[in-house]
This record gives structure tokens, sequence and C-alpha cells, in this order.
């Protein structure tokens, strides 16, 4: 019901809303929760796979009953805020999309501060005061619409509070995000906060958490009915939003807190019943007063009622009543601190896991740091706002803390369950898991917190056990005998449920896999290519001329490049700027080969293994300058690389003054390939000797073209013909490669005859003739292996496994018949194996074509011993027929390399 008066809710602003297509009146201010209980709606969906009745039973995030489908799929109805018109869906357990596209827009903002509060209640509120008056950024975050915490629970220092949110509003640099929660945190102080349709990613110097803590239920008999409320839970909603959830109300409590309740609602309250022998005189005494009766020492064995509660059992005396407010103990929320790898213990002394060790430049204040007094949360609050600041290079003089009465919070008593059927003690009201499910794990030899968690699902539901995981370890060290828990579970991200459409934000539709195209693109389309996607890029796959196919186009460009002139866009190619006094070293600790001493003009392949000696990626990389590298990568593997650079830098080599930058975009590179190459250059660039003996193979020169276009010319070459890689910066790429074409010389080219060309010299490309298990001896590049240096994956590779005779090694394949072209992926046996499965494999093709060159098929693969086997009869066999080819070697054209250097 609505309480006559009181509560911070605006009753001039009623709101319509429907539940299960009923239609009720709230107010603003209200949240759904609170609106139905204002309305008598107490109970929710039954219960996920019991079908027992569900009541609302907290007012905020911790929430495991009152599940609604609104617009998004289930949403809490403690923290969905009552607006005008909402339809609401009570839910058992889970809710179901709707099938109808999100129109809501969603975005992210990176953002760097000096100081980052989480939680805007009294303690975070201070810190926020205390950091924000110094003049340091501040950002301060609370999941609520409202600043204030406990304190607006409580009905305390509201004056306080109101002042304290104006001048935080006032500040310059302090910004604050109520509906906002912070859902992870993790390494260098980066915290995610969720708001309705924004993801802040927070970069803070200094964090303060003020996360508060979760009241805990307590297990007994049918604790599960509608009516069974957490005692914070009733308190708050009878001064926050004058909802009253009951008449005749019951407290059973293990500590302190739970009396405030009983005083604010004291003409409705019969009896408080304490676990505690002694409780703390004063809070008797007071109670009695205001007509109170407590029952010490004592505890609810069992609730009674069918589809609400209409009494409990204390021992042998049954007390009437229409609600239980119940409090177990409180949980520091050590969620976010968990997740920054700080190390919690467990304290006898508040009976709870608390806060030990961090690892972050971080602060830990009142409930979060298990102090529940107000005066010391406000104390902490303000030291640990103020020495933030100062740890980020700002002062201010100590904040004086408001006026408040001390406090004195007498030790809890806890009772993790009682005696009576386990099957209705309910330790996780959202799975239905009961103290018999629990003695189930235990009785199966189950001790560790973990294992039990997973083989009840405690804590596995929406709430992720922020009201049933301490209860289960509870029950666990009651049920093995221990003296008091002995640990808890893992906490992880997010900290409440997170979106999809948020962490997306904008990187949806056709944002979310963008297209890359390079500067050449339009002229491609205009001519007729045939795209295929790499990675994110659109390359062109081969340029079809009128009634050609595939096989029959790709011919007559290898054809052109072997005899002609040929070119190819070859702008997507990872290209990495490396810069620093110690470039050179760098890349000698992650090439497999030299590159420390590499003169200035020059170029060196370069191939790059993992840790565990496998091969990662290859490239060419260029001397700019005495300190300045340009490395290319694999078209697919250009981020990786970066971010595999990055990764050693920073974490293994700090002390390396090496810096990297992405510049694949910046440039456009056109491959000028075939006996005619130096023709087509000699149009296009005049000033350039491009003869043998001027223009080194592995060299670059910085000249202009003809038309002045500054150009970057390389002599290098993955065909094995006479080739030169044209690269000028993006801008002019379209008009430089119209300028090539206009010398009516070359036939442009795709990627398939790239794969075709470079397979005929046995080059391979790095994720097709390779997948993660391939050293450099599988592919016979012993070679390129220097002996006299270290690199990322020497000691894996000096293995002895990994020069085993019978590993797959990269051969070549020539099929029996010369028009029989092998699939890709096809597997290999010997010719004396039986096809009664199970067939032991002997490899697989990974590359298969048609040469013009060599005018027929071939092929390379992967074949066990496969060096040992060259000129020896191996078998495909398909599914309608068998193939058999030679093993050769996987180099079938010009072998010496004199066209190459030519």
């Amino acid at each position: 019901m609505r309480l006559p008066e009181g509560g911070r809710i605006d009753r001039t602003k009623p709101l319509r809303f429907t539940v299960d297509g009923i239609e009720y009146t709230g107010c603003a201010g209200d949240t759904l929760a609170s609106a139905m209980i204002a309305n008598g709606l107490l109970e929710v969906a039954p219960s996920a796979y019991l079908g027992r009745p569900r009541g609302i039973f907290a007012a905020g995030v911790d929430e495991p009953n009152a599940l609604v489908q609104l617009d998004d799929p289930m949403q809490l109805a403690t923290t969905t805020e009552l607006v005008d018109g909402l339809e609401a869906t009570l839910l058992s357990g889970k809710g179901k999309l709707t099938g109808e596209a999100d129109e809501a827009r969603y975005d992210k903002r990176n953002v760097h501060c000096d100081v980052l509060v989480v939680g805007g209640g009294p303690a975070g509120v201070a810190a926020a005061l205390a950091a924000g008056r110094t003049g340091a950024r501040v950002i301060l975050a609370d999941e609520q619409r409202e600043l204030g915490g406990g304190l607006l629970t409580e009905n305390r220092l509201l004056d306080w509070l109101a002042d304290a949110v104006e001048e935080l509003d006032a500040l310059p640099e302090t910004r604050i995000l109520t509906g906002t929660t912070a859902f992870g945190y993790y390494d260098q102080n980066f915290v995610a906060l969720a708001e309705k349709h924004r993801l802040w990613h927070v970069r803070a110097k200094r964090v303060v958490l003020a996360t508060g803590a979760h009241e805990r239920p307590l297990v007994f008999v049918d604790n599960d009915l509608p009516g069974i409320m957490l005692s914070s839970a009733v308190r708050q909603y009878v001064n926050r939003y004058a909802a009253l959830p009951g008449e005749n109300i019951v407290v059973a409590t293990t500590n302190d807190a739970a009396y405030g309740t009983a005083f604010d609602l004291a003409t409705r309250i019969s009896t408080i019943v304490d676990s505690r022998p002694e409780p703390p005189a004063g809070l008797v005494q007071q109670a009695r007063e205001l007509g109170i009766e407590v029952l010490a020492g004592a505890q609810v064995q069992q609730a009674l009622g069918t589809r609400r509660i209409g009494g409990v059992r204390v021992g042998d005396r049954t007390i009437a009543c229409d609600l239980l407010a119940v409090s177990g103990g409180w949980n520091p929320a050590v969620h976010l601190f968990s997740q920054s790898q700080g190390r919690t213990r467990y304290d006898e002394r508040v009976a709870a896991f608390v806060p030990d060790t961090s690892v972050q430049a971080q602060h830990i204040v009142g409930a979060a740091n298990a102090v529940y007094d107000l005066a010391g949360c406000l104390r902490e609050g303000f030291d640990a706002g103020l020495d933030a600041a100062r740890l980020t290079g700002f002062d201010g003089a100590q904040p004086q803390a408001p006026y408040t009465a001390t406090e004195t919070v007498a030790p809890p008593a806890p009772v993790w369950f009682v005696d009576g059927p386990e099957d209705r003690q309910f330790v996780d009201l959202q799975r239905d898991a009961t103290v018999a499910d629990v003695r189930r794990a235990t009785g199966a030899g189950m001790r560790s917190v973990e294992h039990v968690k997973r083989y009840t699902t405690i804590g596995t539901a929406h709430d992720q056990g922020k009201t049933s995981g301490f209860a289960a370890i509870g029950v666990i060290a009651q049920l093995l005998g221990a003296d008091g828990p002995q640990g808890t579970t893992t906490y992880r991200p997010p900290y409440t449920p997170v979106s999809f459409a948020l962490l997306a934000g904008r990187d949806r539709g056709e944002l979310h896999d963008p297209v890359r195209m390079t500067p050449m693109h339009e002229w491609h389309v205009r001519n007729g290519a045939v795209f295929e996607n790499v990675g994110q890029w659109k390359r062109p796959w081969y340029y079809p001329l009128p009634g050609e196919d595939m096989k029959t186009a790709v011919l007559r460009e290898c054809r052109a490049a072997r005899t002609s002139v040929a070119v190819m866009d070859a702008s997507t190619l990872g290209k990495i700027d490396i810069q620093g006094p110690d470039a050179g070293e760098f890349l000698n600790r992650m090439y497999t080969n030299a590159f420390a001493k590499l003169k200035v003009g020059h170029c060196r392949y370069g191939l790059l293994c993992k840790a565990d000696g496998m091969v990662f990626d290859d490239g060419v990389v260029m001397r700019v300058a005495e300190n300045r590298f340009l490395a290319t990568t694999t078209t697919g593997n250009a981020a990786a690389v970066l971010d595999w650079f990055e990764e050693w830098a920073q974490t293994e080599w700090p002390d390396l003054k090496v810096w990297f930058t992405s510049v694949t975009e910046q440039w456009a590179t056109i491959a000028v390939v075939g006996p005619q190459a130096r023709t087509v250059l000699s149009i296009v660039a005049p000033d350039v000797d491009c003869s043998a003996e001027s223009f080194e193979f592995m060299t670059f020169r910085d000249v202009a073209l003809a038309d002045g276009t500054p150009a970057r010319i390389a002599r290098v070459s993955f065909s094995g013909e006479l080739a030169f890689e044209i690269n000028v910066a993006g801008r002019h790429g379209a008009e430089v490669w119209k300028a090539v074409m206009a010398t009516g010389l070359p036939t442009p080219y795709g990627t398939e005859t790239m794969h075709v060309l470079r397979a005929e010299k046995g080059y391979v490309i790095v994720g097709q003739d390779t997948d993660g298990t391939v050293t450099p001896q599988d592919l016979g590049m012993e070679w390129i292996v220097s002996p006299r240096k270290d690199f990322v994956g020497k000691r894996s590779y000096q293995r002895p496994d990994a020069a085993r005779p019978d590993r797959k090694q990269l051969v070549g394949l020539l099929p029996v018949d010369p028009d029989d072209l092998l699939p890709e992926g096809a597997q290999l046996i010997t010719p004396d194996t039986p096809l009664t499965p199970p067939v032991p494999m002997l490899g697989h093709v990974t590359s298969s074509y048609h040469s013009a060159a060599l005018e027929r098929t071939f092929a390379l693969a992967l074949v066990k011993g496969g060096r040992q086997l060259i000129g020896r009869t191996v078998l495909a066999p398909l599914r309608d027929r068998t193939i058999a080819a030679t093993v050769t070697e996987p180099i079938f054209y010009d072998p010496e390399g004199t066209r190459r250097d030519g």
C-alpha cells in the first residue's frame, strides 16, 4: 500500500503502468517494484524450476525474483525506473528476445580522469567532494538515479547530502554519472561503466571503490514465500518510496542493522527475532520502549503460509505476520575489487569476506570495506578522496565531516541453516537450489566452493550469487564441519548484466564488419574485377574478359606475367612503421633472421614465429633510415602482427626504445611483374635507372614519378619474375594506377593469379600453406633461421621434435593425369592404405592450381616425412574417384631464380 505521506516520490506526477496487462498507477520517482508494492502487488512470477510462488525480495541489483519483460528482455523490477505507459510482463527465471530490431542508438565514450569514485553513498559522495575540491578531474558513478545510497533509505543527513550534491554539480572538473553501473574493473585502472545507452571506458589514475554492501538472506524452511523480504529493502521501500509491503511485520536478524528497520516501522513491528544470545542492550531497550518484543538467541525455523507468508515458527511459538524482514548479515560488495585482482580474506569480526590486498591504484571505503557506522564511512570517504587527489598531483584542505552520533556496531551471529526439511530451505531462489542440493554435492566428495557452485548451479543465474553466494558458502562450511567459510568463488565481469547492444555500440549493421577498399577500388569495379574478401579488404580476385570463366581468365593473367607484364593492386599488405634507436635490435629479436645490420635502402624477407616455434607471419622489411624500418605483413595478419610487436615491446622488453605505427592505409602499392616490367617503369618513372646493375634485387629508391608524384619503388618479387613495387601515398594511388595502365602494356591480375605465380615458385602463404602447427623446418626454410642470435620461438625451434623427419613437410605434387586438379584440403594416403575407416592420413593438399607456365596442374601439400617421399606416388581419395600424384620438390618454375634476377 502507499503511505499517505513521506518518501521521495513526486505525488503530483502520477504514472500509469501495466503488469501482465492489468493497469496500475505509480508516481514519478518510483521504481517498478516500489509502484507494484504500493499497489499491493508483492507476488511475482513463480520460480523457474519448481513453480513455487515468489515475491519481491530486495530493492536493487541483488533482486532474485522480480524479473520482468519490457522492451528489453529480463529486466529487474527493482532497478526499472517507472515511466508513464510502461508495460511489464512477469517472468519466471528467464526472458526472451522480441525478434524486433532494437532502434535505440548506443554509443561509447573513452575518458581519462584523475580520480574515479564508484558508488554514490555517503562514503562515495564524501570521497568525490574531497577529491573534487582540489581541482582534480573526478568522475562519480552510481547505479542509482539519485545520489545518497543508504542515507536515502535511512533518512539521515539529507540536508548535508543536498548541499554536497549541489557543490559537486558546481565543481568544474567533476562529472556525476547517475544511473550508471561500473560493471568491469580491468588492468591499469581501466573501468567499464554502463549507462542506459552509453558505454563508458574510463582510465583513472586512482579509483575509490565505495560500492557498499549487500544484505544476506536467512535460510530456513520455506524461506522463499512471498512476503519474506530483506530488512534493508523493507526500510527502503517505506522511507524512500512510501510503499508499505506489509502491515504486521516480524524482523529476523543476526546483526544490528535490522533494528533500524524495526524502529522506523515500530507501530507495525510485533517481534524482533535475534540470533545473538545477548543483543546490544541499548537496542533491546529501545525496542521495548517502542513496544517491540525481542527474542534473543532465537531463530526463525519455518515460514508459514501457502501463497504468502502468514506467520513464522520460532521454537515452540508461532507468530502471525504478513511480512518477514530478514537480515542474515552483510557482504561487502567486493566484486569490482576482486575483478581488479585484489585479494579478500574472511573476517570473523563481521562474518564476511573483506578486502585485503590491493594490486592497483585504488582505495576501498565504507561498507565495501566492512565499515558499517555512518561516521566511519564519511571519514574513510573524505580521507580516501583527498589522498587519491594528492597522489595524482592535487592538494587541498582536510574536509570537515558532518556531525553524526557515535555508533558501536556489535558483532553478528550468523545462521547458515536450521533443523528441518533441507529440501525446503532455499539457498538460491533463482535456481531453486536448497540445502539438500548442497548436501548432495558435499556428499559426493566436493569441498571446493567452486565445485559445489558448478554441481548445484548456485550463483549462476542473473544476479551471479549476490544473495545466494555467501549463503551457500556458509552452508558448505557447516555441512563440512569447518570453523568458518573456507573460500569464495571468483568474481568476474560483468557485475550486473550488460546488453550486447550496449557493448556493440555503433558497431552493428554495416559498421559491424566495415569493408576496406584500396584507393584503386573504383578502377577495379569499372574494369569488371571479381572480388574476394581477404580479412575486411575487398581484393580483385581476377579480371574476366567477355566470355571468360575464372580458369581461362587466370591462365591469361598468369601468361601475361610470365611472358609480358602484369600489374596487381598490392595495397592491402599490412605495413608497420617501426621507429626508434632500438628498432633494429627489436626486429632482430622478433624475426628468425637478422635485421640490425641491414643497410639503409635495402630490403630483406623475414619470417616470424610464435613462442612455440610455429610460423606466424612473413613479409619484406625495408630499412628506411638508421632508426626506421617499414615492415610488411600478410593482408589478413596485419593487426595481429602489430599487436604481437606491441605485446613483446611493452611486456618483455620495455627497455627498448622502439615504437610502432600502422600505416597500411597510408600507402598504395602497385606490383609491376614480368619481363617487360622495366619498360613500364621507364615510362612511369623515366628518371629511374632500373637496370639490373643499378637497381639491385631487394633494394628500394625514393623517387619522383613522371608527373612528379613522390614514390618509393622497391625491387621485390612474390612471383619469381622480374618485378617492382611502386608505393605512393594513398591519395595518389588511383592516378598512379591509371598512369601505369595508360602505358598500354600491363594486364591487371588478381589474387588468384598471384597465388598461382607464387606457388609455381614454392613461395608459401601463411595461413594457407601453414596452420599454426608448421615450423620453418617443415617448410624447408631453415635457411632463413639465424643460428647466431636469439629470436622469439628459438627455444621451441631447437627442440628435437621440431626437426623430426616424420613431421608434415611442404612438398610439391604433380597429378599423374596433368588435367586432374587436386582439391585444396584433400587428404592424402599411401597407395597401400586400406580405405576402411579409420584411414591413416599422410597429409593434405594446401594449394592447387592450373599452371599456364607448366601447362598442367600442380599442387603444394603438407605430407608426413614428405621429403623422403619425393618421387613416390600418393593418393587423394575423393568421393567419386581417386587422384594419384607424384611427390616433388615444392619449386616448379625457374628454381635457379634467373628470371627474378633478370
